[in-house]
């Protein structure tokens, strides 16, 4: 019998010696940049059939790796596998030519040994085998759909660019599988994520515009893929919003200004869907601040809530508890509604009682008022709905917008390390408080700007220095609209009050005072450098002080013991210095003295119309009208112009002037030199003659009665 195998392992060893001499001339200029081969290593690789993809441009010199590991069979079908420079494997040969990076060859993975030692020599080459896909067969329907709306209508879903991109790149990267169901089922992660979408009212959001799509209606993989999409939407807005906020605060005011802190939308998709809990995962972007999650809490006592949906009082029959000369003793009313109107109205007693008694009408009795209603005690209707309508509850509004503002304050309120130490003052209530390891170390009283033009602004700063004596450079604004015009009535007042005018070479005036006891800045100014040339300082009228609104400075902040507040800032960012209030006061006198920190230590400037303070909530007086423009904005009032939602809600609103000019320049190396619009040194007419007098009214053509 003749050998078959033995007739074709030779015509194997003829048709390789030609492929190598074949090869050699066709490529020589390719080869060159090679590693050196025998001959029968070029002849096993030039036996090999190369498929050629669809799409696929020819390959050049440098694509090209020869694969030193002879091959188990000449007649095997193999794929090529491209890899990146970085990624290639460097072939090390006897000779001293590098070879080049080039293309890995390997065999099919698909193919059993057994059939490719068997399979005809001309059997036509095979298409390169995909790699397994990361999509369920059940969900394939769905993300085919997927891919398709992403490619052609994913700003459909997402009108933010970095979101597109976020989204293109994440379902791209699971193959377009589905995110949020398996088989049209929905996953954990779909479930707290519609959780959380579904009770945003307690953080203070609008769960209406953050929609949870009804995966229940999608039969279909359209319906299935649409859905995915327009959650992803929503948990996106949700996380954008819970941490930066549903407004930016430049919509409500141009002497605002915090660091911005935006969502990254692929964090996002990264932490939400990998999480155990994904609705926890969620909630995490709202503030971690104490007093937010205090201010969370009290909204849920006023909404009759612990955890889950808003509590809703249904309709039904009037209740009342009334006594009555014939009725001294009623007999309180039942009904199922009241364990829920005790919870929502704050009645700790007998929580579960469906007794409408003399403590629940009180209750009631009291909402009314506070809304506007005829207090008697009756829940009737217009109560009732009153009662559901959180814009009705003062209390709730206030909350919620105080909430809103917590978004915009940086996550990190104070510097690590000092001991996450920071300043904080807080306008409504005319506090300054010095905070370190989450508690309280030092509180003062300040007065703060006038409402309108010189309302304080909000900001977050670091304070670098203070300086003891400072001298004052008064503002250009003051001198324009309060001493030129008192200059003229009287040229030596400047000189009365102890102030030094002189005049620069662009023919400018600059007024200053010197350092002293009556200078207007007192005896310490605390730094911290900021846009709208502001900072706190010590004042020689110390009236002000007792009163309870105090919102009387130009722009700057008072405070009321300032030596006390520097030797506590001082010991923090100087601890071995061992400051006391003895030891600053030590250093008054008629020059100037900077202290530079080592460390900064952070300032946030704040308004906070609503806080909890010894388990109660307080409120405060909207002084500068912040709460009333964002309730506006919140409550997307169509057809108003910003402008005027603005102007509407502060009558004292107006535009930054352009025709004032902005002055002095920071000086850090005097200390001095602040300038612009904003300062909290008395007018010209206070330093001289105390307050004045509140104007007479007089009445004009329409009988109505204005004031000068």
């Amino acid at each position: 019998m003749r050998n078959y195998s033995t007739g074709r392992t030779g015509f194997d060893r003829v048709l390789m010696a030609v492929a190598a001499t074949f090869l050699t001339v066709s490529a020589g200029a390719a080869l060159a940049q090679s590693s050196t081969k025998s001959a029968a290593e070029l002849a096993i690789d030039a036996a090999i059939p190369f498929p050629e993809p669809a799409n696929v441009p020819p390959p050049t010199a440098a694509d090209i790796q020869m694969d030193s590991t002879p091959a188990a069979g000449t007649t095997d079908t193999k794929t090529v596998e491209t890899k990146p420079a970085s990624e290639t494997k460097t072939e090390t040969t006897a000779s001293t030519t590098p070879a080049a990076p080039a293309t890995a060859v390997t065999a099919p993975t698909s193919t059993p040994a057994t059939e490719q030692a068997t399979a005809p020599a001309t059997e036509p080459a095979k298409a390169p085998v995909q790699t397994a896909s990361k999509v369920a067969p059940a969900d394939q329907p769905v993300a085919d759909r997927l891919r398709e709306l992403i490619e052609t209508k994913a700003s459909r879903y997402f009108d933010r660019k970095n979101e597109r991109a976020a989204i293109e790149k994440f379902y791209a990267a699971r193959d377009y599988a589905p995110l949020w169901t398996a088989a049209g089922a929905l996953n954990a992660s779909a479930k707290g994520v519609i959780a959380r979408l579904n009770d945003a009212a307690a953080d203070g959001l609008n769960p209406a515009e953050y929609p949870a799509p009804n995966f229940a209606a999608a039969t279909g993989p359209d319906a299935l893929a649409e859905a995915d999409l327009k959650l992803t939407a929503s948990m996106l807005d949700y996380a954008r919003q819970a941490q930066s906020g549903q407004m930016h605060w430049s919509q409500v005011s141009a002497d605002i200004q915090y660091p911005e802190h935006p969502v990254d939308p692929n964090e996002v998709l990264a932490n939400v869907t990998t999480a155990k809990d994904a609705s926890a995962a969620l909630e995490a972007y709202n503030p971690p601040h104490k007093l937010y999650k205090e201010l969370k809490a009290k909204l849920a006592e006023l909404r009759g809530q612990s955890e889950g949906p808003v509590t809703q009082i249904a309709n039904g029959p009037e209740l009342k508890f009334v006594k009555t000369k014939k009725n001294p003793n009623p007999v309180a009313m039942e009904d199922t509604r009241v364990p829920q109107l005790r919870a929502k109205l704050g009645v700790t007693e007998n929580p579960q009682d469906n007794r409408y008694d003399a403590d629940v009408a009180t209750a009631v009795r009291k909402f009314q008022a506070h809304a506007g209603l005829k207090a008697d005690g009756v829940l009737d209707e217009r109560t009732v709905k009153a009662i559901n309508s959180p814009k009705r509850d003062r209390q709730i509004d206030t909350i919620i917008v105080n909430m809103e503002r917590w978004r915009w304050l940086p996550r990190q309120l104070g510097a690590p390390s000092l001991g996450n130490a920071y300043a904080i003052l807080n306008i409504p209530d005319y506090t300054l408080k010095v905070m370190q390891h989450g508690a309280e170390v030092w509180k003062t009283r300040v007065v703060v700007g006038k409402p309108g033009k010189h309302a304080t602004p909000l900001l977050t700063e670091t304070m670098k220095y203070i300086t003891v004596n400072p001298t004052w450079n008064v503002p250009p604004s003051i001198i324009y609209n309060e001493y030129l015009p008192a200059l003229q009535q009287d040229p030596t007042v400047l000189d009365r009050m102890g102030l030094k005018l002189e005049r620069n070479r662009d023919g400018s005036i600059h007024i200053s005072q010197p350092p002293g006891e009556r200078n207007a800045l007192g005896r310490i100014r605390f730094n911290f450098p900021n846009k709208f040339l502001v900072y706190q300082h010590d004042t020689p009228d110390k009236n002000l002080f007792a009163k309870e609104e105090r919102a009387f400075s130009h722009g700057c902040m008072r405070v009321q013991n300032p030596d006390q507040y520097a030797a506590t800032v001082l010991n923090i960012v100087m601890p071995n210095e061992h400051y006391t209030p003895e030891k600053v006061r030590a250093m008054y006198g008629n020059s100037e003295r900077d202290i530079k920190f080592a460390t900064p230590l952070p300032v946030n400037i704040t308004y906070q119309t609503a806080f909890v303070e010894g388990g109660k909530l307080q409120i405060r007086k909207d002084v500068y009208g912040r709460d009333a423009t964002m309730l506006a904005l919140l409550r997307n009032e169509k057809g108003k112009n910003l402008e005027a939602v603005v102007a509407h809600a502060q009558p004292n609103y107006s535009r930054p002037r352009a025709d004032i000019p902005q002055g002095v320049a920071y000086n850090d190396d005097r200390g001095g030199g602040f300038g612009g619009g904003f300062s909290s040194g008395p007018s010209f007419f206070e330093r001289l003659f105390g307050p004045p007098p509140a104007p007479p009214a007089a009445e004009n053509g329409r009988g109505r009665r204005i004031y000068r």
